[in-house]
């Protein structure tokens, strides 16, 4: 048997043993285990920017490329203080396994700078963005790597990182990365498409469970963009949500929370501070909302936020992973146990991805299409994925997420077997 690998981090300590241990069930070879346990490339670079002061501060940036074994790279860029290369590599593979899962012709990839974007001027964040994007271009294209949004970057970071490297080209090149806004070579149903797609894994739950949307409640950690838009669209189809948190705390009401509401104070609040809504325990800590009455819980911030110590405090019985990660191996054991069943992270929020192909394709193309076009499709995906590791799950009697993950690392691996070590 090859040397399996160990992480100090632990997102990807998490990712490389839910790896071997589906590999091991399903007889991967230890050649596959290899290569697939290890990113083809990690790049680290640094990003000097000039502060608003006239003093120079040096971050660190980074772009890793887990497989580029089925297409280019895809996977967000992050800004934020806890960004390290592992971390970058663990979201990587994470998104390897998620793009395969979903049919679509990407490999994995993640980058980011470490910061806090909070305490920095647009301005500061422009220039910050704009050598960041020149650092890693030599790796960054169409059909190499494709960067999209992730935590605290959006529509004004993509436009910095197009608009830098086309003119390092000499000319527009609008599928090298996608999260771009509507008014500039976006896709409209792309802002709100992770979300979508995590209430549809949701809903579509729900239905194989035998279960009225209409009378089930749901409790929702964050209220970004994929956390608001998962509220929104559960609430749309009738599920009444319960609890909903950001960084200024937890809130929860047993009547219900009006999420349109929730959407008008987000928006008025350059911090997304939710005053105005009842807060549950002390409003500091944001996770409160993990351990709130409901049926379905959807953690869509942070990663490893049910542990060790926090899944034996998750009252309810169905868990669908918004975020990358939110559950270790530990938590996942302590939940299974109970009898909690979970849609893992990689099915669920695939809508992102998914979405973004849907823009990289108009954008190859130069051809739009309508926000219902966009929307029908991309449920359609979603529902037919839910449904195919299910009935695997179901087959097989094993969890959700060993179906998927197993589903996932076939196809990758079969595509690696097919094209050979030259890669």
């Amino acid at each position: 048997m090859a040397e399996r690998r160990k992480a100090e981090n632990v997102l990807l300590d998490t990712a490389l043993q839910e790896f071997y241990g589906a590999a091991d069930e399903m007889g991967l070879s230890e050649k596959l285990i290899s290569i697939l346990s290890h990113a083809e490339r990690r790049l680290e670079v640094s990003v000097p920017t000039e502060m608003d002061d006239g003093s120079v501060k040096v971050f660190k940036g980074y772009r890793v490329q887990h497989s580029t074994a089925l297409g280019p790279a895809k996977g967000g860029l992050r800004y934020d203080p806890a960004v390290d290369i592992d971390e970058c590599e663990a979201l990587s593979m994470l998104m390897t396994w998620k793009c395969s899962l979903a049919g679509i012709p990407y490999g994995g990839g993640k980058g980011g700078i470490c910061c806090d974007p909070l305490e920095m001027s647009k301005k500061e964040k422009e220039r910050m963005t704009r050598t960041f994007a020149a650092r890693i271009a030599p790796i960054i294209g169409s059909w190499t790597d494709v960067p999209a949004p992730d935590m605290n970057t959006g529509g004004p970071e993509m436009v910095w990182i197009l608009d830098t490297i086309s003119k390092m080209h000499g000319q527009l090149e609008p599928g090298i990365l996608t999260g771009k806004p509507i008014s500039y070579w976006g896709s409209k149903g792309r802002n709100e498409a992770t979300g979508r797609g995590v209430a549809t894994c949701g809903l579509e739950f729900m239905k194989a469970l035998g279960k009225d949307p209409a009378k089930m409640t749901a409790s929702i950690q964050g209220f970004g963009n994929v956390g608001s838009y998962t509220a929104k669209t559960l609430q749309e189809n009738g599920v009444k949500v319960v609890g909903i948190s950001d960084i200024t705390g937890s809130y929860y009401s047993e009547k219900g929370i009006d999420i349109e509401k929730a959407f008008e104070v987000k928006d008025k609040d350059p911090k997304k501070l939710l005053n105005g809504f009842e807060k549950v325990g002390n409003c500091e800590k944001v996770d409160e909302v993990l351990f709130t009455k409901c049926d379905f819980l959807f953690p869509c911030a942070r990663d490893g936020v049910i542990n060790k110590d926090t899944a034996g405090k998750v009252l309810a019985k169905y868990v669908v992973e918004g975020a990358n990660g939110p559950t270790t191996p530990e938590g996942d054991k302590i939940m299974a146990d109970a009898g909690v069943k979970l849609v893992p992270d990689f099915l669920a929020n695939s809508g992102g991805v998914i979405g973004s192909y849907f823009e990289w394709a108009q954008n190859l193309q130069g051809f739009f299409w309508t926000a219902d076009e966009y929307n029908t499709r991309l449920i359609h995906i979603m529902k037919d994925n839910f449904k195919r590791v299910w009935d695997y799950a179901e087959a097989k009697k094993v969890t959700m997420r060993r179906a998927a993950t197993m589903a996932a690392i076939q196809r990758v691996a079969d595509v690696v077997e097919l094209r050979g070590l030259f890669l």
